[in-house]
C-alpha cells in the first residue's frame, strides 16, 4: 500500500522515484509554512466551534501546530521529500506530536481549497511588502525633488531635447509611477483576499462548515461564491504578476535613465560607488551595473506574467497539478520585485545630480523654440502660423551655428515682423520658460509643490491603511 498519506489506500504501491521527484513542491512552497499553519489553525477552531471535532481536539491540534511552526522557525523541523508538499510535512509533523486529532484537521477540506487558502494569504503578504517598498522608494525621489526643485533639464520626446523642465518635476513622474503601481497592488488584493476554504475538492463539502469564520480569523474579507470556480481561479496569481511585471517596467525606465545620463556625453549624474562597479581590463571604467541588471531583471517578471497565462490558458475546471506552477512563477517574481525596489531606494538615494551639465544641455537642441511660438501667438498670431515662423527661424539660426537669442533683430523680422528689438530677452530663458509652466501637473515651481503636497498626503494615509503582515 502507498505510503503518502495524501493518496489514501487506493494505489498499492508509491510513485516511482523520478515522478516522486518530478512532482514534489516541498522544495519551494515550504516557504508558505507560517501561512499553511495559519489557515489550519483557523479551520481547526472552526472545527471545533461547529461540533465536527471536539473542542478539547482542536485545542490539541493548534497547540501542536504552535509547536511545529516554533520547529521551523528555529530550523529544528525536519522536511521529508517524500512528503511531496508544505502542506503534508506540517500535517504529518502535528500528527507525530498530537496523535488521531492531528488526523482529523484535514475533515472537510481538500488540498484543493486548503493550497488556495495558502497561497491566498501568502500573496496578500507579499503584495503588502511590495506596497511598503515602493512607498519608500517613492518617498526617496521626493527627497531628491525636493532638493532639485531650481535644477533644470532638457525633458525630452523621442529621447531629442524638446523643452525645459525641472528636475523635481522629472523625477515625480516615476513618483506618480509608483503611486499608480500602490494603488494597483491595493486593487489586486482586494480580489486575493477571498478564502476559497469550505469548497472541499470542487462541490463542497457535507461537513456543517462554517467558511465565512475562517476567512474573518485569517482577516480575509470573504469567501468565493462558487466552490468550482474557488478551487480552479489563480487570477490573483495573474494580477498579482502583471502588478509585478509593471512596477519592473517603471524601475527599468528609470534605470534606462541612469545608464544614459551617468554616460560622460550627457554627465546629468554619478551614480554612487556602491552602486557601480569598474572594469576588469579598463581602469577608468565607471559602470552602471546595478542600473543594467535590474533593467534585464525585468525579463524575470515580464516572464513569470507569461508562463502563468501559459500554464492557465487551456485548463478545463476544476483544480489541475499545471496549477503547482504558480508557486515558482510567482516566487521568482516576488524576489525580483522586492529586491529590485529596495536597491533602487539605495540607489536614487545615493545619485548625485550635476545641475551645471544639465544647465549647459539646455543650451542645446533649440528647446526655446516653444517659447518663442507662444510669444508669438500672444502677440496675436495663429499658433499654426507662430509654429511655421518659429521653425523658420531655428531653421535659420541652425544654419549660422548660433541659438535663436543670437538672431539678429533684422533676421528674426525677416521671418516675424511683429518681434520688437530686445522684447525675447526674457522669453528665451530656461527659467523662465519652467516658471510659466503652472497649469495642473506642469513643471513650474507652484505645480511641482503641489504634487510633493500631493504625494506626501497620499503617501501617508496609504502607509495608515496597509494590512499587518498576516503571518
Amino acid at each position: 500500500m502507498s505510503t503518502i498519506p495524501s493518496r489514501g489506500g487506493r494505489f498499492a504501491e508509491g510513485p516511482a522515484r523520478t515522478a516522486a521527484e518530478y512532482t514534489q513542491s516541498q522544495s519551494f512552497d515550504r516557504t508558505l509554512c507560517f501561512h499553511d499553519i495559519i489557515a489550519s489553525k483557523a479551520h481547526a477552531r472552526m472545527l471545533g466551534r461547529v461540533g465536527v471535532v471536539a473542542p478539547e481536539e482542536a485545542d490539541a491540534i493548534i497547540e501542536g501546530l504552535d509547536r511545529v511552526r516554533e520547529e521551523i522557525a528555529s530550523g529544528r523541523f525536519v522536511w521529508r521529500p517524500e512528503l511531496e508538499d508544505v502542506h503534508m510535512n506540517v500535517e504529518a509533523r502535528l500528527t507525530e506530536l498530537v496523535g488521531d486529532a492531528g488526523r482529523k484537521l484535514h475533515t472537510g477540506r481538500s488540498r484543493n481549497d486548503q493550497v488556495g487558502l495558502t497561497f491566498r494569504l501568502f500573496v496578500a503578504d507579499r503584495i503588502a511588502a511590495w506596497q511598503g517598498l515602493a512607498l519608500d522608494l517613492c518617498e526617496t525621489l521626493m527627497r531628491q525633488a525636493e532638493s532639485h526643485r531650481d535644477t533644470i533639464l532638457p525633458g525630452c520626446t523621442h529621447l531629442q531635447p524638446a523643452q525645459p523642465v525641472a528636475l523635481a518635476h522629472h523625477l515625480l513622474a516615476y513618483a506618480f509611477m509608483l503611486r499608480r503601481d500602490v494603488d494597483r497592488l491595493g486593487d489586486a488584493a482586494r480580489r486575493t483576499r477571498v478564502s476559497p476554504l469550505g469548497a472541499a475538492a470542487l462541490g463542497g463539502t457535507t461537513y456543517p462548515l462554517d467558511p465565512l469564520q475562517v476567512a474573518k480569523d485569517v482577516g480575509f474579507d470573504g469567501i468565493c461564491d462558487n466552490s468550482m470556480d474557488a478551487v480552479s481561479d489563480r487570477d490573483f496569481v495573474l494580477e498579482a504578476c502583471f502588478c509585478a511585471a509593471t512596477v519592473m517596467t517603471h524601475l527599468s525606465r528609470l534605470c534606462e535613465e541612469l545608464v544614459l545620463w551617468s554616460n560622460p556625453a550627457f554627465g546629468f549624474v554619478t551614480v554612487s560607488d556602491a552602486f557601480s562597479t569598474g572594469s576588469s581590463i579598463m581602469p577608468q571604467k565607471r559602470n552602471p551595473d546595478v542600473a543594467e541588471l535590474m533593467r534585464g531583471k525585468t525579463g524575470r517578471a515580464l516572464g513569470a506574467l507569461t508562463a502563468m497565462f501559459t500554464v492557465m490558458k487551456g485548463l478545463p475546471m476544476t483544480y489541475n497539478r499545471d496549477m503547482q506552477e504558480d508557486k515558482e512563477a510567482f516566487l521568482d517574481a516576488d524576489r525580483t520585485v522586492a529586491t529590485s525596489l529596495g536597491v533602487m531606494a539605495g540607489m536614487m538615494e545615493g545619485v548625485v545630480f550635476h545641475a551645471d551639465r544639465m544647465a549647459a544641455a539646455c543650451d542645446a537642441g533649440y528647446i526655446d523654440a516653444t517659447e518663442l511660438a507662444d510669444h508669438l501667438v500672444g502677440k496675436g498670431m495663429p499658433f499654426r502660423q507662430a509654429h511655421h515662423a518659429t521653425g523658420a527661424l531655428v531653421a535659420l539660426a541652425e544654419s549660422r551655428g548660433v541659438p535663436l537669442k543670437g538672431l539678429t533683430p533684422e533676421e528674426l523680422r525677416s521671418v516675424a515682423p511683429c518681434i520688437e528689438p530686445g522684447e525675447l530677452a526674457g522669453v528665451l530663458d530656461c527659467a523662465t520658460a519652467v516658471r510659466r509652466r503652472e497649469t495642473p501637473g506642469g513643471t513650474g515651481p507652484l505645480s511641482v509643490a503641489r504634487q510633493l503636497e500631493t504625494l506626501r498626503t497620499w503617501v501617508a494615509e496609504t502607509r495608515r491603511r496597509l494590512p499587518k503582515p498576516i503571518a
